[in-house]
């Protein structure tokens, strides 16, 4: 049993990282910062933004625990960034353009997972689309599984990263070699060194659709298909991704008939 927090409610670090976001960076923020739970670290790593962001965010700096804005090596390097500045007992990313659920989502989340005792190491739950406006498009196709381990994504990104909530102690640094899909083997390696993972049965995020990885969607799959060959093995992932191919299109020629 896990008893690291005795009764305190724990910390969540919230990390976000942005450049050149001033048309979606106060939806992110404003999500946070009007949570009802309040033990919550806000960080924001910006990539040197020459735009209207470090303006908006400068509205809130009194609120923010870190921010900064400086040249960087990409995503992943910001987010790892956010890591070495991050100090509370969970990580949650929350890029720009993406929000928190409802004002009530991390404190449902934390009711619905934990106990005076028991901390899991890892929280999931479900995620929502939002188009560039904030509003709802559906929710995403790959429904969260009722138990996930590192096992588990040798059917892709079964859970989003939005909506993967893991404990400080056990998180890596993302793997800079990867562009554009250093998050799936982060989860991974975090699913690997987890002992105790619970899906909250909550929508806990929603996602903007035309995100980083989506705009460089070919780029994001050969990565992912490199990455899942490397922890599941070149012959299973071949014939998983044959299988993918087939179903893909069986649905396709039903739908043209």
């Amino acid at each position: 049993m896990d008893t690291n927090f005795n009764i305190q409610k724990p910390t969540i670090s919230i990390i976000t990282v942005t450049y050149q976001a001033e048309k979606e960076i106060e939806r992110t923020i404003r999500s946070v910062l009007e949570q009802s739970y309040k033990h919550i670290e806000y960080i924001i790593i910006d990539g040197g933004s020459t735009d209207g962001t470090c303006a908006i965010i400068d509205k809130y700096r009194s609120q923010l625990a870190y921010f900064t804005s400086e040249p960087d090596h990409g995503l992943y390097d910001a987010m790892n960034k956010g890591i070495r500045n991050a100090t509370g007992e969970y990580l949650w990313f929350l890029n720009a353009g993406d929000s928190l659920y409802s004002p009530d989502t991390i404190k449902r989340m934390i009711n619905a997972t934990t106990s005076n005792t028991f901390y899991p190491d890892i929280i999931y739950g479900e995620t929502a689309l939002v188009d560039h406006t904030g509003s709802f498009l559906r929710m995403r196709r790959l429904k969260a599984p009722e138990n996930l381990t590192w096992e588990s994504f040798k059917m892709g990104m079964v859970v989003c990263h939005q909506a993967f909530v893991v404990k400080r102690s056990l998180a890596p640094e993302y793997d800079l070699q990867y562009k554009f899909s250093s998050d799936f083997d982060w989860a991974i390696r975090c699913l690997q060194k987890a002992k105790s993972i619970r899906n909250c049965h909550l929508t806990l995020c929603n996602y903007l659709e035309e995100g980083i990885t989506t705009r460089n969607r070919n780029a994001s799959l050969k990565e992912r298909f490199l990455i899942m060959t490397r922890y599941y093995g070149w012959f299973t992932v071949t014939c998983l991704h044959f299988r993918f191919a087939v179903r893909f299109w069986k649905a396709k020629m039903k739908n043209e008939l």
